[in-house]
């Protein structure tokens, strides 16, 4: 879709209004479906397919069983609300619909360009929620950073201020036209023939008036003369015969569309269909063969990484020695930065910066993994042990090729169980902009995440009570609150019953094991020197839920943190129950809430997985 025919579908959803939100879908690939109530008991359904079109179609395409966590956080938020104005920004492919819900005001952002996104902003921009994060040179698309709108285009600019942008363009007519004023090829080549202009003439030559005049006729009858036209392979709002009386409720160029684009397809089946050009036993065979060759691919890969790094063993060195010093003073973000900036050095050999492991990737002929806290023999030492496990896998490839072909079974893709990682012996949670967050659960881990793993650019948490844990925030983040609201809710004030709880924030600099005169400082407990960024009256509340995608794992944290990762979870507050009997009690209820998919998922939820997640002291289970 072009911004012209986004301007007519827009024009066509605001004779609609007003509109209340009912339910959201989310059908995978990329498939968003709003399910919207107008006046008369009237109904509809809003198609969003990412990075292509917009519009309402006539029936709800098949959901998948289970919502994904992005259709439950805009449920949570805008479901029940009534949608105050819909605006197109000039003819960019942006649309943005404000929404309005129990006197808060929400903004869901359309982008239908490159690979589209749907973006749910707070009343002020800040972002609470994409549908895909997105970083880019000049913006981030992430939770809590601010909504940047692209700049204005030419459409809007006065008559004067389109002759200008015509007179600097260095492109020809038509392309001007289609990129810079944002047309599209089929548009820019209409406005050149309405305006009797060259379409190959340098833009800086024609005649800005006439085209002015043309492109706002154009804009006119997208929206007054809608008359929907099949050309080309694509679906126009004007140039077509006179429009038939709307059909259940549909505006005319809105239902063109949902006839032009081919239908949501249905969820995948667990069993493929193969085709059957082989006999079975030959296809596995294959299949067999391929696996096999592909590991002993990655073991000569391995083998020759190993070499390569003894060979390259002064520079490697240099690097992690160089790395683990700066990591005492700086974030990863920063360090990631400034090797960014280096155009010669050691550093130019460095292609990527892995913050969550404290590692990065160094091109030597290869491309290698270095972690930095571990040394550079503890690295090449990752690499022996994965050939290891790959010469056993071959072993047992081999095997399996000499064995008999088995009956045929039930091909069932599952997603991946999260692998046990480095911090999960630790309280943990991923903020909703994807930062890494790490609490003790005792004295000595208190000791070992202040002196081993807070390093520079991190911030120290700690709720100001006796006992708590001390949270050390990995890097920069938008969601200081969720960083807070963990460190008050596994702390002393949980234990005692209280519902809130004031936190403070320092830089690790401001943390010391050296007390003053005369005074003891017990282990696991530290002095704080300076001003202090505090949050105060924090509620105390964590969630617990099952996350599906990308991995499947019992999660734990501040609600906004799990519910942005899952829409399976369970509240909890200071209450009676201690904490092995709450995780045996949360255990069943998602046993039901599953039903017969829990069988499946023994190996991953347990008590003891669930367990690890709830705070120290009663909790109570509350709707979330």
């Amino acid at each position: 879709m072009s911004g012209i025919d986004l301007r007519t579908v827009v024009h066509e959803w605001k004779g609609l209004l007003p509109l209340w939100i009912n339910k959201v879908y989310l059908v995978p690939p990329g498939h968003l479906v709003f399910r919207l109530n107008g006046r008369e008991h009237a109904r509809f359904f809003l198609l969003i397919e990412s990075g292509k079109r917009a519009h309402l179609t006539a029936a709800l395409p098949e959901p998948p069983k289970f919502p994904p966590p992005f259709a439950m956080l805009l449920r949570k938020h805008i479901s029940g609300g009534r949608v105050l104005s819909i605006r197109q920004h000039g003819i960019q492919r942006i649309v943005t619909l404000d929404i309005g819900k129990h006197g808060t005001e929400y903004h869901l952002v359309i982008e239908l360009y490159d690979e589209g996104n749907v973006v749910l902003c707070d009343q002020q921009y800040t972002i609470i929620q994409p549908m895909r994060p997105q970083r880019f040179r000049e913006r981030d698309v992430v939770a809590g950073a601010p909504y940047v709108f692209p700049p204005p285009d030419p459409s809007t600019f006065s008559p004067e201020g389109f002759r200008q942008y015509l007179s600097q363009e260095d492109r020809d007519l038509v392309r001007a036209l289609a990129v810079g004023v944002m047309l599209g090829g089929a548009y820019a080549e209409l406005l050149c023939r309405r305006a009797g202009i060259d379409k190959t003439i340098p833009a800086r030559d024609a005649d800005a008036g006439i085209l002015y005049r043309e492109l706002h006729r154009l804009l006119s009858e997208a929206e007054e003369e809608i008359a929907p036209l099949l050309q080309g392979g694509a679906c126009l709002p004007i140039g077509g015969e006179p429009p038939a009386a709307a059909e259940g409720g549909i505006p005319v160029f809105n239902r063109a569309l949902d006839r032009f684009y081919p239908p949501v397809p249905a969820p995948e089946p667990g069993v493929a269909k193969v085709a059957r050009k082989k006999d079975r036993e030959e296809r596995i065979r294959a299949r067999q063969a391929e696996i096999l060759s592909q590991y002993e691919k990655k073991v000569a890969r391995n083998e020759r990484i190993v070499e390569l790094m003894y060979e390259s063993y002064p520079l490697l060195q240099e690097i992690i020695t160089t790395l683990e010093k700066a990591s005492t003073t700086r974030s990863w973000q920063e360090i990631s930065q400034v090797l960014a900036a280096q155009e010669s050095g050691p550093s130019t050999k460095i292609v990527s910066v892995n913050p969550a492991e404290a590692s990065v990737d160094v091109d030597i002929g290869e491309r290698v993994t270095l972690f930095i806290h571990e040394g550079l023999e503890a690295s090449i030492g990752r690499y022996y042990d994965a050939t290891k496990k790959l010469k056993k896998k071959i072993a047992g490839a081999r095997a399996a090729m000499d064995r008999p072909v088995a009956g045929e079974k039930r091909k069932v893709v599952r997603t991946p169980v999260m692998k046990r990682r480095w911090y999960h012996r630790f309280r943990w949670f991923i903020t909703s902009d994807g930062v890494l967050v790490l609490g003790g659960k005792d004295a000595s881990q208190n000791e070992e995440l202040v002196k081993k793993y807070m390093e520079g650019g991190d911030r120290f948490v700690h709720a100001d009570v006796h006992g708590a844990s001390v949270v050390i925030v990995k890097g920069t983040t938008g969601r200081m609150d969720e960083a807070a609201q963990f460190a008050a809710s596994y702390s002393g004030a949980w234990r005692s019953g209280h519902f809130s709880a004031d936190v403070y924030a320092v830089s690790p600099a401001q943390v010391s094991k050296t007390p003053e005169a005369g005074e003891f400082i017990s282990r696991g407990s530290f002095v704080v020197r300076g001003e202090r960024d505090y949050y105060r009256d924090v509620p105390l509340a964590v969630a617990i839920g099952l996350q599906r995608e990308p991995e499947v794992a019992v999660i734990g944290g501040p609600p906004s943190a799990v519910a942005a990762k899952t829409g399976l979870y369970v509240l909890l507050r200071p209450g009676t129950f201690e904490p092995n009997d709450m995780a045996k009690k949360l255990l069943r209820v998602f046993r039901e809430r599953l039903g017969d998919e829990a069988g499946s998922l023994k190996g991953v939820l347990s008590a003891e997985a669930i367990a690890a997640f709830v705070p120290p002291g009663g909790s109570d289970m509350v709707e979330p």
